[in-house]
């Protein structure tokens, strides 16, 4: 391990790459702590811990801390991720986004481009929506002025932070974004090794055991895959006649990621958020939408595997790539090529779907029935709860593999066996 870490530093370009990834990151826990303009941190503070529950603990978490503080970086890279998620599902049914998607680099940098301007847009009425909550519940006295300048602030410093995750990108390692996201769950870190320390010895024994199960299982279901082998057949191309090959194509057993656990979180989050405004329904509410509820607990793990068969349809279109194999003399051996390789993938996808979506569902909600059933604090079930660590798991794995591709480029053994 010492030897590959040596290897990596030795590196000229790999070295300033880490220098400079290490630099962006501790510039955004920076922004993290410095409040924004006219805002008492301590009301704010005081206001979110007795929001547990709620869509806003939900977001402090992305945000590293940062919303509860009502900090330059409160919202966070959330508006981004969301602005992508949106355009992502609108290319199925705008055909102009679809076409767009079809055209290569130029299309991908025009989609890009309306990304920027969505999330804008999104940074700008979240931060309005921010201000006005704060307001409402007596944490953010407000006049017409300071909204214009919380506004701008929070919506510069959004623009400010997809910036910076777009430069981590280009020149350091890793992918700019999910790593701001990465910063932003191990900030929560020490909270909930203070919390759990605190707790009780059923909490001290057990959560270490069910921390390294869950990061075990994280690992393996990220890195399952189908491959399913793709034959070429040999075909003349201008003068000269190419030679036929053998590759595979990779059907992960999680292809839409943590997206399903975020949308719905988001989704559960919204009943006790919006009974803050009807005083009327908060007893109902509090009494079935609380996460250790078990109608809470079920609802959730439902929605998990809607959502994602929904996202994987949306990634993976069985049609299009029986379609693609087909332009490109491709074909699955023993299956014809047209309707019935997109009747083969699509079966195949449904199989890999429904444990993945499972999986899924275990993992987001083990938290929850920690709480519930174990005894756990909020706090810690939070940390380390199944949708950190799988984010947290899935960037590490990604950026160490782009390392070992950088090692190996310049023929050092890498670190991954």
């Amino acid at each position: 391990m010492f030897s590959w870490i040596a290897n990596v530093w030795r590196i000229p370009e790999l070295r300033h790459r880490l220098l400079f990834t290490a630099m962006i990151l501790a510039l955004y826990r920076l922004g993290c702590w410095i409040p924004a303009p006219g805002v008492d941190p301590d009301q704010i503070e005081r206001y979110l811990d007795s929001q547990g529950g709620t869509i806003l603990s939900l977001l402090n978490i992305f945000s590293g801390g940062a919303l509860s503080q009502f900090a330059l970086f409160a919202l966070g890279i959330m508006p981004y991720v969301t602005a992508s998620i949106i355009l992502q599902l609108l290319t199925v049914v705008v055909p102009r986004l679809e076409q767009l998607q079809k055209e290569g680099e130029a299309g991908y940098a025009k989609i890009n481009q309306y990304t920027r301007y969505l999330t804008v847009v999104l940074a700008a009425l979240q931060a309005l929506g921010y201000s006005y909550l704060f307001n409402r519940q007596g944490a953010l006295p407000l006049s017409a002025g300071r909204i214009v300048l919380i506004v701008v602030s929070l919506t510069a410093a959004t623009t400010m932070l997809m910036w910076m995750g777009e430069l981590i990108t280009k020149r350091g390692i890793g992918n700019g974004i999910s790593l701001l996201i990465f910063a932003s769950i191990l900030a929560q870190l020490p909270g909930g090794i203070r919390a759990w320390w605190n707790g009780g010895p059923t909490e001290r024994l057990f959560l270490p055991i069910i921390a390294l199960a869950i990061i075990v299982a994280v690992v393996f279901v990220q890195e399952g895959q189908r491959r399913i082998p793709i034959q070429y057949a040999r075909r003349q191309v201008g003068r000269r006649m190419t030679s036929g090959g053998s590759t595979y194509m990779p059907l992960r057993v999680n292809m839409a990621g943590v997206i399903p656990i975020i949308f719905a979180a988001a989704i559960m989050a919204f009943p006790p958020t919006i009974a803050q405004f009807f005083p009327t329904s908060q007893g109902f509410i509090n009494a079935h939408f609380t996460p250790s509820s078990l109608l809470y607990i079920l609802l959730q793990a439902f929605l998990i595997v809607v959502f994602t068969f929904f996202y994987t349809a949306v990634q993976f279109n069985p049609v299009d790539q029986a379609d693609n194999l087909r332009k490109h003399g491709g074909y699955i051996p023993g299956i014809r090529p047209g309707p019935p390789t997109a009747q083969y993938l699509d079966r195949v996808l449904t199989r890999l779907t429904l444990p993945g979506s499972l999986w899924l569902a275990l993992v987001a909600t083990i938290p929850s029935i920690a709480v519930a059933y174990g005894g756990f604090s909020a706090n810690t079930a939070a940390a380390f709860g199944g949708t950190s660590i799988l984010i947290v798991c899935g960037v590490a794995l990604d950026t160490m593999r782009q390392m070992e591709s950088q090692m190996m480029m310049r023929h050092y053994e890498g670190f991954l066996r």
